[in-house]
């Protein structure tokens, strides 16, 4: 089964960290990241830009609006995602509790769907 890891962090927690604990962990993570991949657990994983440089589109009756920034006023902003490789859920959360993140913001895990069974159904 596939799995997204959404990344949320906490800027004042990140912020609150001793001089140079976020190069440390970050350095980990990475480490850690390769080591996954190279087991084949790890498929994909991209680091986000700050929420400062998003862009929200929304579509309402034929009239798009583009505005600044994410769209929620939040305290944990998303700040990357892996998709990782794992037998049942137990395990994709076991895997998302070793990356550090978990201890300055949230890692949210949730199943991807199989979307060429979507398309299957749909005709597409």
């Amino acid at each position: 089964m596939q799995f997204l890891m959404m990344i949320y962090t906490d800027a004042q927690l990140l912020d609150a960290l001793p001089a140079g604990e976020f190069d440390t962990l970050m350095r980990g993570c990475l480490v850690h990241a390769d080591e996954l991949r190279d087991d084949g657990r790890l498929l994909d994983s991209q680091q986000l830009e700050a929420p400062a440089t998003a862009k929200s589109v929304r579509v309402r009756n034929g009239r798009t609006t583009i505005v600044d920034g994410p769209f929620a006023e939040t305290k944990e902003m998303l700040a990357g995602f892996n998709v990782i490789e794992a037998p049942s859920l137990d395990d994709a959360l076991r895997i998302a509790q070793e990356f550090p993140w978990s201890r300055t913001g949230c890692i949210e895990v949730r199943p991807i769907r199989d979307i060429a069974a979507v398309r299957r159904r749909v005709g597409a």
